[in-house]
């Protein structure tokens, strides 16, 4: 079976469109709309993947600040903002540059008054990468090596997270205070739970010390009696000078997706906004839909967004997008269907494609490529395995940052 043009074009303008129905420029102005500054200094803290982007929108519309930190991830600072100091760091794992720029935010906010107002822009990524670490840094990197190797979900993760942290789980509003906090937030999880977002700087935590001590226990975490004594001290529960607002979450994304599909001439159904299992479970779910809904006469699309997980068995390269994509391959083989999973992020895992794209030929030329998805799969290696078959969804850094989108299209012949 020869590749599908048609369905890998239609994929690209569908990718596009979603993407940037979801940029956070003009969420952030919208959210804007209700700043009410105190009339004293106005700082900018700005932390995660669409930080430099969230910034860059904030300080435009308000046309100064009296000062600002940005730290985003490496490759994501797109040039200078006026009265802002802009830094990348290492995500998912946390680096000295996230560490040091995190210190340059808390000195920005010491000593304020309850007239000053720091705005204070989230995104998915701040958990990594807005971070002063309560235990030694390279043990901080060790312990989430080892929750991202577990299969722990972001809010697993994040329960842990936040009490090793001098920043997160509310400590960063503690610090602002008794100045205002305006938070803007941009979602990258499930359900939009604010304390879990980049673990919540600026929001009272819901989570409790029992519930961490017991994550740690269910994934036999290494600690140092330091980290655990940790664990056992409470969050902030309590936070009066915050306020916050949420712009732009998966939601949006799938709307706009199916918005997108739906002009293409296919009739979009959304599975899901809250997809949440492993990718490889996912893109095998994904191709049996196509399966079943193949061979009607009509152009159908199934989209689920969400956040799957990768079980790290093997050591190769990849990302979630990129496995839910190639596990779908074999299921939907010699369908007129295709199968694609992007971040929109724009990065997917540790390399430079933002997803994976399958349709029915795509089986075929893996085989020739003498690759078999399952041995693939579990080598961790969809990277070169969809490389090779021209499977890549390269999108560069979006700027922005509300978890991903799979889409399942099915052709008129089915």
């Amino acid at each position: 079976m020869l590749k599908n043009e048609t369905l890998r074009r239609d994929a690209d303008v569908i990718i596009r469109a979603s993407l940037n129905a979801v940029l956070p420029d003009e969420a952030v102005r919208r959210a804007l709309k209700n700043f009410r500054p105190q009339g004293g200094r106005v700082l900018l803290v700005a932390a995660g993947k669409a930080a430099w982007q969230m910034a860059h929108a904030a300080v435009k519309f308000l046309g100064r600040v009296d000062g600002g930190v940005v730290v985003t991830k490496y490759g994501h600072v797109k040039g200078t903002i006026p009265g802002v100091d802009c830094f990348e760091a290492g995500h998912p794992v946390p680096d000295e540059n996230g560490f040091a720029a995190t210190r340059k935010a808390l000195e920005l906010v010491q000593g304020l008054t309850a007239e000053d107002t720091v705005l204070f822009l989230l995104s998915g990524g701040g958990s990594a990468l807005f971070e002063k670490p309560l235990i030694p840094g390279a043990e901080l990197q060790q312990i989430t090596g080892q929750l991202l190797a577990s299969g722990a979900d972001i809010v697993e993760m994040n329960t842990i997270r936040k009490r090793l942290s001098g920043v997160k789980g509310g400590r960063f509003a503690q610090s602002c205070a008794p100045a205002q906090v305006f938070s803007i937030v941009l979602s990258d999880i499930l359900g939009d739970p604010l304390d879990m977002i980049a673990s919540g700087p600026a929001v009272p935590d819901t989570s409790t010390c029992a519930q961490a001590l017991a994550i740690a226990e269910k994934y036999h975490l290494q600690l140092s009696a330091q980290a655990k004594a940790l664990l056992a001290q409470e969050t902030p529960k309590v936070l009066d000078h915050v306020a916050t607002q949420i712009t732009g979450s998966v939601r949006e994304l799938c709307s706009a997706a199916a918005n997108a599909c739906r002009e293409l001439g296919y009739e979009p159904v959304i599975l899901t906004d809250r997809l949440c299992c492993e990718a490889r479970e996912a893109g095998s779910f994904l191709g049996s839909i196509a399966r079943t809904h193949a061979g009607q006469g009509k152009k159908l699309a199934f989209l689920a967004g969400g956040e799957t997980v990768v079980h790290l068995t093997g050591t190769g390269l990849g990302g979630r997008n990129q496995e839910l994509a190639l596990a779908a391959a074999p299921v939907i083989a010699g369908l007129d269907a295709a199968v694609f999973s992007v971040g929109s992020d724009g990065t997917d895992g540790p390399t430079d494609a933002a997803g994976g794209y399958v349709d029915g030929s795509t089986a075929a030329a893996l085989a020739q490529n003498q690759l078999k998805v399952y041995d693939v799969l579990q080598n961790n290696d969809a990277y070169h395995a969809l490389k090779a078959v021209d499977g890549l969804i390269i999108t560069g850094a979006t700027g922005t940052n509300v978890n991903d989108v799979a889409v399942v299209l099915i052709g008129n012949q089915g």
